[in-house]
């Protein structure tokens, strides 16, 4: 095997990680075997979904949400996770807002991370052009981290809430074009990420050509794998911000 090319992240002391994106399913594209490998160690983590998923699938909208809520709980369970926080922005169209800066800004003073991880703002990212709710997300979830660490940016949420100030230590960017750092999820807690993307099962039976999660998965988390000298891994964009 080459040398490796990118840095194991420094995760040994993470306590308590949030993931926010915008629909179900997002985790699971990779970075759920992530999660599988914190959780196992005893990291709590908590997701943060800023929609519902319901413009997924070419059934009425109220059907939609219902299935797809349960497959994330079920995605959720298969890694670990117990909090699953879904919002009500619209999928299809979440829009980069003030707004939605506060809405995660709450969910950051509330759970109080360690790590926040988000998807690639990037217009194009490493599974090529990127979605306008991807990209919404991501920059929104970027900025929202310091957000929640300003006394002055959104005050109500400590004058009205009870919610003080919070800053994480680290911001992770998954699907990132340049990463920087990796997790090494090679044996379990691969095998439960690609369980936790089985579980949206029918939602993925709506796509048309969509590969196998295990082929998947397992595809790119090897090519990936290979950037950190180990059979299976997930990137990130590490920002260490204290």
């Amino acid at each position: 095997m080459d040398a490796p090319k990118l840095e194991l992240l420094p995760d040994a002391d993470f306590a308590k990680v949030l993931c926010v994106v915008a629909h179900p399913d997002d985790v699971e594209y990779g970075t759920s075997s992530a999660v599988a490998a914190w959780t196992s160690r005893g990291v709590e983590v908590a997701y943060l979904l800023l929609t519902q998923g319901e413009a997924g699938m070419q059934i009425p909208p109220e059907e939609t949400r219902t299935l797809r809520a349960g497959e994330q709980r079920a995605a959720c369970d298969a890694v670990g996770v117990s909090s699953l926080t879904m919002l009500d922005g619209p999928d299809g169209m979440l829009v980069y807002s003030l707004d939605l800066r506060r809405a995660i800004a709450r969910e950051i003073r509330r759970f109080r991370p360690d790590v926040v991880v988000t998807g690639s703002w990037e217009d194009e990212f490493i599974a090529g052009l990127n979605q306008a709710d991807h990209r919404a997300a991501g920059l929104a979830c970027a900025d929202a981290v310091r957000d929640a660490d300003n006394t002055w940016v959104f005050p109500e949420l400590a004058a009205e809430e009870g919610l003080p100030k919070w800053g994480p230590t680290w911001l992770l960017v998954a699907g990132h074009s340049r990463p920087t750092h990796g997790v090494d999820i090679s044996g379990e807690p691969l095998e439960l990420g690609i369980a936790s993307l089985e579980a949206h099962a029918g939602y993925l039976a709506a796509i048309p050509g969509h590969p196998a999660p295990r082929d998947m998965i397992g595809g790119f988390t090897a090519q990936a794998g290979q950037a950190l000298g180990v059979a299976n891994a997930v990137l990130f964009r590490a920002f260490k911000l204290r």
